[in-house]
C-alpha cells in the first residue's frame, strides 16, 4: 500500500496536479487523492499546499520528491533489465534533444535494433534537457553543453559552425563571410537564455572585444527564422540545422570560429542502466561507421 501511495504522490508532483496524475496512472482522480491524503495522514505531514485546483510541493514535499524520483527510476531499471533477459521485447526508452537533427538518425537506428522498444523524445534547450536528466524525466538528452561535473556522462558525437541567418535581400548578404564588426549596428535575433548557440554566439563577441548594439530575444528556434524572414534582423543557427529556403542565406562569420558540439549524455549513476547502456551502444556503433568527430 505505501509503494502505491508513493507512486500516487510522484505523479502528483510530476504532473501538478491530482487530474493529470490521474490521467498518467490510469486510475480515477478521487483515488490518487485519497492515496495522498492517507500518505500525508499517516506520517502527519503535508506534502502539498493546495490552492484551489493547483497544488505546490510542501518543503516535506520537496524532500520526499527527491527520494520518489530515484525509487520510479530504479523501478524503471528492473523493468529495462528484465525486458533485456528477454531480448528485450518491451521497454520504453526516454529522449531529450535540443533540436530534430542528430536525434532522428539516432532514433532510427535505435528503433532498427530493438523495434519491441517503445520511444519518447521531448525538445528543449541544453538547461531544460540537463534539468531533465537530473529529476529522471529522460534516460539520455542529446545537446550542446555539458556541465563540467561528474554527474554526467557524455559523449561528444558531432561539431557545427555556428552561421549569420540572413534575408536574400539583407545589405550584408551578398558578402561571402560576415565579421562580428560587421554586425555590432545590426538588430540580432538571440535564442533565449540557456540555448547553446546563443553562449557559443556570446562567446564569440567576448573573444573579438566587441558587443552589439541591439538584441532581441526569441523563445525558439523557429522564432528566429520566421523574425529573419521578416525582416526583423540577422540570426544565428547551426550549420546541421540550414534548411533551404527561397528567400533566406546563411554566411560563415569571418574573424571567429563560433561553434557547437553535441553531445550524448546520460547521468553517470545511470550509465549502466540496461535501456542507457543499449542506446549508448547504438550511438558507439553510428559514431565507428560515420568516423572521427569532425
Amino acid at each position: 500500500m505505501l509503494y502505491t501511495q508513493l507512486r500516487s504522490f510522484h505523479a502528483v508532483a510530476t504532473e501538478g496536479g491530482f487530474t493529470a496524475a490521474s490521467k498518467v496512472l490510469r486510475v480515477g482522480q478521487p483515488t490518487i487523492t485519497s492515496q495522498v491524503r492517507a500518505l500525508e495522514d499517516a506520517f502527519d505531514v503535508e506534502l502539498f499546499h493546495r490552492r484551489g485546483r493547483r497544488v505546490f510541493l510542501s518543503e516535506a514535499g520537496e524532500g520526499l520528491f527527491a527520494i520518489t524520483k530515484r525509487m520510479i527510476s530504479q523501478e524503471r531499471e528492473a523493468i529495462d533489465y528484465l525486458n533485456e533477459l528477454s531480448g528485450f521485447q518491451s521497454g520504453h526508452l526516454r529522449l531529450g534533444a535540443v533540436g530534430p537533427y542528430n536525434i532522428i538518425d539516432m532514433v532510427s537506428a535505435f528503433a532498427a535494433r530493438y523495434p519491441g522498444l517503445e520511444i519518447t523524445v521531448r525538445f528543449g534547450n541544453s538547461r531544460e534537457m540537463l534539468e531533465r536528466l537530473l529529476d529522471f524525466q529522460v534516460d539520455v538528452a542529446v545537446l550542446a553543453r555539458v556541465e563540467d561535473e561528474p554527474r554526467f556522462y557524455s559523449i561528444p558525437y558531432s561539431t557545427d559552425r555556428i552561421l549569420a541567418l540572413l534575408r536574400k535581400d539583407h545589405p550584408l548578404a551578398a558578402a561571402k563571410g560576415i565579421g562580428l564588426e560587421a554586425l555590432v549596428g545590426e538588430t540580432l535575433l538571440m535564442r533565449e537564455t540557456g540555448s547553446t548557440t546563443r553562449r557559443a554566439v556570446e562567446a564569440g563577441w567576448r573573444r573579438a572585444e566587441l558587443s552589439p548594439r541591439r538584441v532581441i530575444e526569441m523563445g525558439s528556434r523557429e522564432a528566429v527564422w520566421i523574425s529573419v524572414l521578416r525582416g526583423l534582423g540577422i540570426g544565428f543557427v547551426s550549420e546541421a540545422e540550414v534548411m533551404s529556403h527561397e528567400e533566406l542565406v546563411t554566411r560563415p562569420i569571418r574573424g571567429t570560429r563560433i561553434e557547437t558540439t553535441d553531445h550524448v549524455v546520460c547521468l553517470a549513476e545511470r550509465r549502466e542502466a540496461r535501456i542507457v547502456r543499449a542506446f549508448l551502444g547504438v550511438i558507439e556503433t553510428l559514431l565507428a561507421d560515420r568516423g572521427p568527430v569532425k
